[in-house]
């Protein structure tokens, strides 16, 4: 999965989101921009996280009823962001989630 620098905001909001996301090659290419905003960090922060692998990401392939779409699925810790887009990058179905770290276990008093 490749992943775009640039984007254009208006007030935190992406706009023109469908074009920033694009099939070419058999790679799926997405603007920085729509990740940073999904998982709460800054856009210029996306690609060095990735390349370290602090965010995984995973395309998959919609079959029978879901033929044509693609769901592409970002974590980043205790993000999650989950893209359901058809195949020429208009976005069908977009959520986030913020999973709550695990309680702590309970410490011996001694």
């Amino acid at each position: 999965m490749r992943w775009r620098k640039q984007s254009a905001h208006r007030n935190g909001y992406i706009a023109g989101i469908m074009a920033l996301i694009s099939f070419q090659d058999d790679a799926v290419e997405v603007d920085a921009a729509i990740i940073a905003a999904g998982l709460g960090i800054a856009p210029e922060h996306v690609q060095s996280e990735i390349r370290s692998g602090r965010i995984t990401s995973i395309c998959e392939r919609g079959v029978d009823a879901d033929a044509g779409t693609f769901r592409l699925s970002f974590k980043k810790g205790n993000r999650r962001l989950r893209l359901i887009v058809d195949s020429g990058g208009e976005v069908i179905r977009r959520s986030t989630l913020t999973l709550a770290d695990p309680p702590a276990a309970p410490q011996d008093d001694q």
